[in-house]
């Protein structure tokens, strides 16, 4: 159940259990205070007709009776006994106060009817019926109107720390003034992270950035050196091959630090997906099945509308990421539909857990199994598809292997219309 109807049942069985209670209260003293006021009157009245009863011999005009035929049993055995005594009864006649005394040989005794008291006191039960009727009615909307703020405001926090958790680091909750409660505390509190987090961040991301820059100069240096060695010499080309690495990986952090800075902006332009990313997997130079559908393959008007520079980057990270970390046989499949999907599989043990949970992260390569690497590949694919406004998903198919797959909105359309 939601907070806001948790809170709405609550005010509404607070406002029923107060009514209640007053309720009950008011008509138990009300009843009390009418029996007590009719017991009063009639031993008063009593005590009248038998001083009168004591001087005539008779009750007229007292408001007594002698051996009065509906007098309750009880009272009458109490008389019996030489005693005097009252008792409330509510039988055929109706409600009434009874007082008796004995008169000699007799039993003299008064009845006040009740019957005018009790639906007094009916009407006064009613009207606190609707007094709670009325009350739950007008107090009801305030708890659920402040329930429904409480719930906007604690749906908004929580929102607000999905989209941190997301990456946007410039969320904030108290983006406005709010009342200074527990609610507002909690809105501080996580401003207060995405801001120190964002803070962190940056730091780091300036970190990778100068280090990179840093090290692109002598690096260059270092590439001219290695190219000068001897061909023929294995431990010069060993120390070739390990300066190739170190400068692909200066590239990337580089490119990283450009993605990360946010100002990336796509060159778009309407491509046809088939071709496009047969050229794309042929100049990576490494062994792919291609397999694109009769529609992507064969109609010209299916096109997507993206960066071809930024689409290459991505389909040939996930190419040579699969090489890499996964195992041959690896396919390249190109869908068309409602969307366009570029789906690359391997045949290997299949991404790890924590990537599939928290996305592809830098220099994490997951587990052995995986292969070894930094870990850039796919943080930089990922990077160029939120720039172009793609969607790159990873999954495990449950026979084995790894899958990446990259959906692009598709733009249906001849050469003439392709632009718009």
């Amino acid at each position: 159940m939601a907070l806001r109807r948790r809170i709405a049942a609550l005010v509404a069985a607070a406002i029923c259990a107060v009514a209640t209670a007053v309720g009950v209260l008011v008509h138990h003293a009300s009843l009390d205070r009418e029996l007590s006021q009719a017991r009063e009157t009639a031993r008063t009245t009593l005590e009248r007709a038998a001083v009168i009863y004591t001087r005539t011999g008779t009750v007229q005009g007292s408001g007594a009776e002698l051996d009065a035929s509906g007098l309750p049993r009880g009272l009458g055995t109490l008389v019996a006994k030489g005693r005097q005594g009252t008792e409330f009864t509510d039988g055929p006649s109706g409600p009434a106060m009874w007082a008796a005394r004995p008169a000699g040989d007799r039993v003299l005794s008064v009845r006040i009817d009740l019957r005018t008291t009790m639906r007094d006191l009916g009407a006064l039960d009613t009207s606190i019926v609707v007094a709670g009727g009325l009350t739950t009615a007008v107090v009801l909307p305030l708890g659920v109107l402040s329930a429904g703020r409480m719930s906007r405001r604690l749906r908004t926090a929580a929102g607000t720390a999905r989209r941190i958790a997301a990456g946007d680091l410039d969320a904030r909750i108290s983006a406005a003034p709010r009342p200074q409660d527990e609610i507002a505390e909690i809105s501080t509190a996580v401003d207060t992270m995405a801001a120190a987090l964002q803070r962190r961040l940056r730091v780091e991301q300036r970190f990778t950035a100068d280090v990179a820059h840093e090290l692109r100069t002598p690096l260059m240096g270092l590439v001219t050196a290695a190219e000068l060695l001897p061909e023929e010499d294995e431990a010069a080309g060993y120390v070739r091959d390990r300066v190739r690495v170190l400068s692909t990986l200066v590239e990337e952090l580089l490119e990283i630090s450009r993605l990360d800075v946010g100002g990336e902006q796509p060159d778009l332009s309407p491509c046809p997906i088939g071709p496009l990313v047969t050229a794309i997997v042929q100049r990576t130079g490494l062994a792919a099945t291609l397999q694109v559908d009769d529609h992507a393959a064969q109609d010209p008007g299916v096109r997507v509308w993206t960066d071809p520079r930024r689409l290459e980057r991505i389909v040939a990270n996930l190419v040579v990421n699969a090489h890499r970390h996964g195992r041959t046989p690896v396919t390249v499949s190109v869908t068309a539909g409602e969307c366009v999907s570029v789906t690359v599989r391997d045949r290997g043990t299949g991404y790890p857990d924590s990537l599939l949970q928290e996305g592809p992260q830098r220099f994490g390569t997951g587990t052995r199994e995986r292969g070894t690497g930094h870990g850039l590949g796919l943080t930089i694919a990922r990077g160029h598809a939120d720039v172009i406004g793609a969607t790159l998903t990873f999954a495990n198919d449950p026979d084995s292997g790894a899958v990446a797959t990259l959906l692009l909105p598709a733009r249906q359309g001849g050469p003439s219309g392709s632009g718009d």
